[in-house]
């Protein structure tokens, strides 16, 4: 049922495109285009809610947001959000939301290539007293991301996987 609602919002497109993590590719996911959709945004956060076990959710922004609310909603916890950078004013914070130190967190993620973002925000997650053993993406492109998550210690649950996504129908 994802994999139709995916294919039918436009989610999965085909060409050359360059990935996050810098590689090139022949199709993209845009997890965007499925998540400003209510009804496909409602599903992914009931999928990913059910396998939420932290204290709390985060999500990298921007992609990731959405999720994170979505599944923070479904799951009745509290989320956080992870800035790509700090802001120049303000607080100045890279995480947003409430949190306690040896609080667990589990990161709700869009796509996963070779799991450079994700890492990222794993490390500052840390570096701040949370415990993270685990992410939850929509889709994993089955490129490195799982290896390198694991050498982190931290478990990675797909929704769907990239062969799954792109079968022949």
């Amino acid at each position: 049922m994802l994999r139709e609602k995916l294919i039918q919002c436009g989610a999965v497109r085909f060409g050359e495109f360059t990935l996050a993590s810098g590689k090139k590719s022949s199709y993209y996911v845009d997890i965007k285009k499925a998540s400003t959709k209510h009804e496909i945004l409602e599903m992914m956060g009931e999928m990913l809610a059910s396998h939420i076990r932290g204290d709390l959710i985060a999500g990298v922004e921007l992609g990731a947001v959405p999720l994170a609310a979505i599944t923070a909603v479904k799951a009745k916890k509290d989320y956080l959000i992870i800035r790509k950078e700090k802001k120049g004013y303000g607080t100045s914070k890279l995480i947003e939301g409430d949190y306690e130190e040896g609080m667990t967190v589990d990161i709700v993620e869009d796509v996963v290539t070779t799991g450079g973002s994700v890492l990222r925000a794993i490390r500052i997650l840390r570096e701040n007293g949370l415990v993270v053993n685990r992410v939850i993406c929509v889709v994993d492109r089955e490129e490195g991301g799982r290896e390198n998550l694991e050498r982190e210690g931290v478990e990675l649950i797909s929704l769907i996987t990239a062969s799954e996504l792109l079968r022949e129908r």
